[in-house]
């Protein structure tokens, strides 16, 4: 059992990290020799551990792949001040995330990232739609499509964005994800249920500009300079939302001019999505930093797609570039991070 208790010193000093990286991402210690593929795999693990040396930190990298006694031994042999949690799915289920906080939790090692609650909550889009609608925060109509059951048309108004309910990164999002009519609908909750294996959600489709909000913090969390993806070099006839393609596809980037930039709004416009952004990280219980994703329609009103806790930290992706556009510098973001996860209090702190 964790033994140590964390002190008011423990959050200026150096610290000893435990980081959980996912199989085969342990960074080398130069990338020298190799190749663009070889590097984005494990391009966030390299930027967050030479973030965290170069402020002194004596970090050690364990590859759980699949099992919990890894975990359990390296932070009990290591004693570490903090656990950089970069898991994002245990035994290869994105639906057991939520479980490595809280297995750290049951070990009382502080962590990075966000709480267990909050990942379950976010993981599932139904219930975080649900959960702020009743706060009275913006979000389109949606319907749900469990594997196994019967497909009912919903009365929603078309066009209709059909998605995987839990997976995240654009996973089975492509252009013909969009859909105009209650014939396409079935098709693609049927592509859903079989292509990717999770339930699937429709929600009405907003026109827009994609817009995401970067926050960090616990109990009085930040929002940073809000980042837009640049969607206006796609074809006339393309949707204007982040599919798969969109997401992942350097050469489809090029050809089209896909982008991420700070985003292009009159200050009061940027201030006010920056509190919608502190909002949703509030009500959904969140802690440590998350990316809260929007459309924001021509007439100025903003609609919530999801909030993705502990989302990538790679020095060029748009939580750090949010951050610099912040005043946080890369290697101030990842030591407050860490920070905020010695200070988290957890049930078992007080």
């Amino acid at each position: 059992m964790y033994r140590q208790r964390v002190t008011r010193s423990m959050r200026s000093k150096r610290l000893r990290v435990l980081a959980l990286v996912p199989e085969d991402s342990t960074p080398p210690s130069r990338l020298a020799g190799r190749t663009a593929k070889e590097i984005a795999a494990w391009r966030m693990e390299f930027d967050l551990v030479r973030a965290m040396r170069a402020r002194g930190h004596e970090v050690t990298c364990v590859e759980p792949k699949g099992e919990v006694d890894p975990i359990r031994d390296a932070v009990e042999r290591g004693n570490p001040h903090v656990v950089f949690n970069m898991l994002e799915e245990f035994h290869g289920f994105v639906e057991f995330e939520p479980n490595v906080p809280a297995l750290l939790e049951l070990l009382q090692a502080p962590y990075t990232g966000c709480n267990p609650r909050g990942l379950a909550i976010a993981r599932d889009k139904a219930l975080t739609k649900t959960i702020l609608a009743r706060e009275g925060i913006a979000v389109p109509g949606f319907a749900v499509f469990p594997r196994g059951r019967r497909f009912r048309a919903p009365p929603l108004a078309y066009p209709l964005l059909v998605k995987s309910l839990t997976e995240e990164a654009s996973a089975g999002l492509s252009a013909g994800s969009l859909v105009r009519d209650e014939a396409r609908l079935g098709e693609r909750v049927a592509f859903v249920h079989e292509s990717v294996r999770s339930d699937a959600i429709a929600e009405e489709y907003v026109e827009g500009r994609e817009i995401s909000v970067a926050v960090l913090g616990n109990r009085r969390p930040r929002a940073f300079p809000p980042r837009e993806l640049d969607l206006s070099g796609l074809p006339p006839r393309a949707p204007r939302f982040a599919t798969a393609r969109v997401k992942w596809d350097p050469a489809y980037q090029r050809r089209h001019a896909i982008r991420s930039r700070a985003a292009r709004l009159p200050a009061a416009a940027a201030r006010r999505l920056g509190r919608l952004g502190i909002r949703v990280y509030e009500s959904l219980g969140l802690s440590g930093y998350a990316r809260i994703d929007l459309r924001l329609r021509a007439d100025g009103e903003a609609f919530v797609l999801e909030a993705n806790p502990n989302p990538d930290l790679s020095r060029a992706d748009d939580f750090a570039r949010a951050a610099l556009a912040g005043g946080v510098p890369y290697e101030d973001l990842v030591d407050r991070i860490l920070r905020l996860g010695i200070a988290y209090h957890a049930a078992w702190y007080e």
